[in-house]
């Protein structure tokens, strides 16, 4: 079965998106995700200026050789704009070889281990009360996990924030990035009250979760954890900046909190101190992000070693075409923890229609050939795309720091 062809298609409803459709002989087409919030055209360049020209002619179902001759291949390995390209690649092969043997893409992987995939939902609130009410919002829809933000009093454009009910999207149209302002101290004291009164207000039953994304020193970041020991996080997530995975060893000596990191990890060497030391418990490294279905295979495998379950991220900017790919996954694989699952915009479901299914707490991938996923090329040209960033943030002094 050759590869006859390659599609990148940009699209924004309700959202920007990247989505590959790879073409083959047999009349088959598979879908990946290239999306990369904030550098959409980056990498469509790559995909259609270096990546699909050498596709052409290739067995499709040669997946992991494909994997390694986009990697090594390249000679320039890794980084975001390359990770996200290969990973549609891989995803949409996965997609094509799931629908010509006539099975769901976690039947291939080693099938089911679980009947379903524990999801966690985002609840926030401008302001503490709206939070906690949120949550509680949350719980009645279902979920047995939620995430918890709240704007910081006295700050404006708190991250985690969305501006509506049921969809976050924090990336703004225009032509540069938003601006916003942030402190620690309100931070580190707001974050602990918050779920105390959480777990006044809606018990001990639901798993809860909060994102500091990447804002804390470590010596900050373990005051934080320990604040919060009390109140039985599931996981306290990038509490501190990526860059600089040593930072954990600090975190760890002081807080029994579990920590979560990943979400902008390309492939398992950004992971690889993290789950030697054991020094988190969730990695975050997304499909469309992380070299697709069959690096994070590899990547899983070397965390269960370390006792590191996954946690994928599945913000709306992956698509449903990533959110597929990763309940798959999440099916299958033996170290599993929980999905992050933000509902898509009713746009964004109409142009990606799916087999997956969210019930009682749990999603499922459905058993639809493939990934159970198509895309509407037609509707989707309704969408055209919009420059839109992800905001940058400063400190009140007009210090550069992390978003």
């Amino acid at each position: 079965m050759k590869i006859t062809g390659a599609d990148v298609l940009i699209s924004s409803p309700g959202r920007n998106f990247v989505t590959l459709r790879v073409r083959t002989d047999e009349g088959l087409h598979g879908l990946g995700d290239a999306t990369l919030n904030g550098r959409e055209k980056a990498v469509a360049a790559y995909l259609s200026e270096h990546v699909v020209p050498c596709l052409l002619g290739r067995d499709a179902s040669r997946i992991e050789d494909i994997w390694q001759y986009l990697y090594r291949g390249a000679y320039w390995r890794r980084g975001p704009v390359t990770m996200a390209a290969i990973s549609a690649v891989d995803t949409a092969l996965w997609d094509i070889k799931g629908k010509a043997l006539g099975r769901p893409v976690y039947d291939l992987l080693g099938g089911a281990s679980r009947d379903g995939v524990l999801v966690y939902g985002h609840a926030s609130g401008r302001s503490m009360d709206e939070a906690v009410n949120e949550v509680g919002r949350y719980i009645d829809l279902g979920y047995r996990a939620v995430r918890a933000q709240s704007a910081i009093e006295g700050l404006a454009g708190t991250y985690g924030v969305g501006k509506g009910k049921d969809n976050y999207e924090p990336a703004e149209r225009g032509a540069v990035p938003a601006e916003t302002v942030f402190a620690t101290r309100p931070y580190m004291d707001q974050v602990p009250r918050l779920f105390e009164r959480i777990r006044d207000e809606h018990g001990w039953e639901t798993e809860l979760l909060h994102d500091v994304h990447h804002r804390l020193a470590p010596i900050e970041a373990a005051r934080l954890g320990k604040d919060l020991e009390s109140c039985r996080l599931f996981w306290l997530e990038d509490a501190v900046a990526c860059d600089n995975p040593e930072g954990f060893r600090l975190i760890r000596q002081h807080t029994t909190t579990p920590l979560a990191v990943g979400e902008v990890f390309n492939t398992v060497h950004d992971a690889k101190l993290l789950i030697d030391e054991q020094l988190i418990d969730y990695l975050r490294m997304p499909v469309c992000h992380g070299g697709g279905i069959t690096h994070l295979r590899k990547v899983a495998a070397i965390a269960d070693m370390g006792f590191v379950r996954t946690g994928f991220h599945g913000a709306t900017d992956l698509s449903p075409v990533a959110m597929a790919a990763a309940l798959h996954f999440d099916l299958w694989v033996p170290n599993f923890g929980i999905q992050e699952y933000m509902r898509h915009s009713e746009e964004t479901d109409a142009v990606f229609p799916h087999a997956y299914t969210f019930e009682d707490g749990y999603l499922h991938p459905g058993d639809a050939p493939g990934l159970g996923v198509d895309y509407d090329e037609a509707l989707a040209a309704k969408y055209p795309y919009e420059p839109a960033f992800l905001p940058v943030a400063r400190l009140a002094d007009g210090t550069m720091f992390n978003w």
